[in-house]
């Protein structure tokens, strides 16, 4: 039987294609160390590679399964820079913050895909990202980013696309124009997740599935985490929980709201579909982005349908199948071979929350929607920053994160009510 994620819905294609996803144990009585890590997806898992093989001693709790969060059911895009273009950064904090922050997110890139490489972790990468527009008065913006990345943030892998050049990349003329992204790509998450528990492991970290954290506090130079398998002890502890913290620390939940996101895969196209012949993947301008991409064995996996209430879709395929009509007509009635969601952590601002929530006790999430590249990198800071190394982690300390207005009553149908709005001049 396959197995069935105990906090997401669906089967994903990443699970199913999986030739090995190993089992870890459940924590089984209480233990000492140096670090304690709260989540084992992309963030925990490197902080603990990263760690132990410095020789520190560290413990990684898991609730569920590795890469049952967003680290494994996310729709795969790595992205260029932060989540927010660099030029609207730059209004926030100034040139030279904005290239900064610019230029950590192009050593995460590097980062990452230097990680697979060595140790030879296959995570399907193929280059190639379209940002398109679904409104033409954007298109401007579009083509004057593409010119400012290369001249002013020194990144000249963007190129602006016009209708008849997107059309052709995408093999659909729903969109008016957009930009090409060589320097960047998609990849496998779960494939990177799996890779990334065995490093941790061989490094030797002790980490541990099916071990929920049931509380957290810090005294005295200590922090404690219980659980109901035992109780860890440590002189420092990350909470890499992103979207599924709940209310463990209250800090973190005040500034990482979980939103739902939902992916549809077909079957494989083809090798003559006209449909992404490059395989490149997909991001538009839609506040609701819409995102998607061809996978090594030609299925469109496509993702889009977010929901902001605790509830799920019954019927995620229907939802998804009448969003992937409106790009591409012939695809009307295709299979959704898999489907599947999960929360993605986001923030007010779209940017990194990264904060000291109790002594000793750093929280790391909210990348909303850019984790795959990040999040790795934020695990080998972290463990920079623990060695004395900071200034890399205090560039994203640095950042105005305010919390979600309405507390922890209202802050919920408050989000629902502001992006519905925004879904809705999404449509017109």
């Amino acid at each position: 039987m396959a197995y069935q994620s105990p906090i997401a819905p669906g089967i994903s294609w990443y699970e199913a294609s999986l030739k090995e996803r190993p089992n870890y144990p459940e924590l089984d009585g209480s233990k000492k160390a140096d670090i304690v890590i709260i989540g084992g997806g992309f963030t925990g898992l490197s902080a603990a590679y990263e760690l132990a093989k410095t020789g520190a001693s560290v413990v990684l709790i898991e609730a569920a399964h590795f890469g049952d969060g967003a680290s494994g059911r996310n729709g795969g895009q790595m992205g260029t820079g932060q989540r927010i273009w660099a030029e609207d950064l730059e209004k926030e904090y100034g040139f030279g913050r904005a290239k900064t922050l610019f230029d950590l997110a192009e050593d995460a890139k590097s980062h990452l895909l230097d990680l697979t490489e060595n140790h030879n972790i296959d995570i399907e990468y193929v280059r190639g990202q379209l940002s398109v527009v679904h409104k033409k008065r954007l298109l401007k913006s579009y083509e004057r980013h593409a010119e400012i990345m290369a001249t002013r943030f020194n990144y000249p892998h963007i190129s602006y696309m016009d209708a008849k050049e997107t059309a052709q990349k995408l093999g659909s003329e729903r969109y008016f124009g957009g930009i090409r992204d060589t320097g960047t790509g998609h990849i496998h998450p779960l494939k990177l997740v799996v890779g990334l528990a065995k490093l941790a492991q061989n490094a030797g970290a002790q980490i541990y599935e099916d071990t929920k954290a049931e509380q957290i506090s810090s005294s005295n130079g200590t922090v404690t985490v219980k659980t109901s398998r035992g109780t860890i002890v440590a002189k420092h502890a990350l909470l890499a929980v992103n979207a599924y913290g709940g209310n463990l620390e209250p800090v973190s939940a005040a500034h990482v709201m979980p939103i739902r996101s939902f992916i549809g895969a077909t079957p494989p196209l083809g090798d003559d579909s006209p449909i992404l012949p490059d395989h490149e993947s997909v991001d538009d301008s839609r506040f609701v982005v819409r995102y998607f991409r061809r996978s090594k064995d030609g299925r469109l996996l496509f993702g889009g349908r977010e929901a902001y209430t605790a509830d799920n879709p019954r019927d995620i395929s229907t939802h998804i199948r009448r969003q992937i009509a409106e790009i591409y007509p012939s695809l009307a009635n295709v299979e959704i071979a898999h489907s599947w969601g999960g929360s993605v952590g986001i923030t007010m601002p779209r940017q990194p929350f990264v904060r000291e929530v109790m002594p000793n006790v750093l929280s790391i999430g909210g990348y909303s929607g850019h984790g795959v590249m990040l999040s790795v990198y934020m695990g080998k800071i972290y463990a920079e920053a623990l060695s004395g190394q900071k200034d890399k982690i205090k560039q994203y300390q640095a950042l105005k994160i305010p919390p979600f207005p309405g507390g922890r009553t209202l802050r919920a149908p408050m989000l629902f009510l502001a992006l519905s709005w925004f879904a809705m001049l999404d449509r017109l």
